[in-house]
């Protein structure tokens, strides 16, 4: 089993503006963790220093040498390439090449209907869906996924809900970044609030059907 990503007394300053303080998190091996929180209150900052594209003014981030991948609000792809060819030059990329992984993500995204099409002309949704499934490309230990739902209609939703629910296992998490943790309920396992830059609330949630009552709860929003 893999080791957690652990964030112990992280602090990060961007000039006189504070985006973290004093975080200590862990995403531990196995489960659907919800990260929630007003806008501004640190979210991408964290994203960005687990993917190493920032450092901590103070504090260590600590990451398993493992595979990550992700899927942003901001698609990323090459919008020359088909939907095929983007899979094929991402695959090669990142050291997977396994086409039955690739037929399988084409299915699950119902990318198949547009496969032969170049990503740049695709609507929001259909390119949406291209980045989600070049986030699970490399089947990767940890998932991270910044509102997975914007741009998807509700039968892909569901879809994506119940590919989530099936792919992480007890060696896979999955990080969702969302303003809705209720769409997640089902199978999320933790929650944690961020509000001006600190954790508010951390704890397991279960699958709990009042997840979004205790998120708005902690923000004093209800």
């Amino acid at each position: 089993m893999s080791e957690p990503i652990r964030f112990d007394g992280v602090n990060k300053s961007y000039g006189d503006v504070v985006a973290l303080e004093d975080v200590d998190l862990e995403l531990q091996p196995g489960e659907v963790h919800c990260l929630v929180g007003p806008n501004g209150s640190g979210k991408t900052t964290l994203l960005d220093l687990l993917l190493g594209l920032t450092r901590p003014t103070s504090g260590t981030v600590t990451v398993p040498d493992v595979p990550i991948g992700c899927s942003f609000q901001s698609p990323t792809f090459y919008p020359g390439l088909t939907v095929t060819e983007n899979l094929d030059v991402f695959a090669r990329l990142s050291g997977c090449p396994d086409d039955a992984w690739r037929e399988r993500l084409l299915d699950v995204f119902g990318l198949d209907r547009v496969a032969g099409q170049l990503a740049g002309t695709l609507s929001g949704g259909w390119q949406k869906k291209l980045d989600l499934a070049l986030g699970f490309l490399k089947r990767p230990t940890y998932l991270l996924l910044d509102e997975p739902f914007s741009e998807l209609d509700d039968a892909s939703k569901r879809r994506l809900l119940d590919f989530l629910a099936d792919f992480c296992t007890e060696d896979r998490t999955v990080l969702v970044v969302t303003h809705h943790v209720g769409r997640f309920e089902a199978i999320v396992d933790r929650l944690t609030v961020f509000d001006g830059g600190q954790v508010r609330y951390d704890g397991a949630v279960g699958h709990d059907e009042n997840a979004h009552d205790r998120y708005l709860d902690v923000l004093g929003l209800e």
